[in-house]
């Protein structure tokens, strides 16, 4: 079974999302498809099982929050 997903991560600048971008496309390179456009950070995933997908969602969330507390912690 191949499973799709598509996350998007919505911004409100665009230095804000081109910082996140490219603080979390080095963990993903090779897991995720990405792009960025304006504000918005879209991630897509084609895997071979939900449990696999789900875990790469779930690691994309925790480390987008993370790089999100250390960006606001720098201001």
């Amino acid at each position: 079974m191949k499973v799709k997903s598509k996350i998007e991560l919505k911004f409100k600048t665009p230095k804000d999302a081109e910082i996140i971008y490219k603080t979390l496309e080095v963990d993903n390179e090779n897991f995720l498809n990405s792009k960025i456009e304006e504000s918005t950070i879209t991630y897509e995933t084609d895997n071979d099982s939900l449990t696999t997908t789900l875990a790469t969602i779930d690691d994309l969330i925790a480390c987008e929050i993370l790089s999100e507390k250390i960006t606001t912690i720098k201001e």
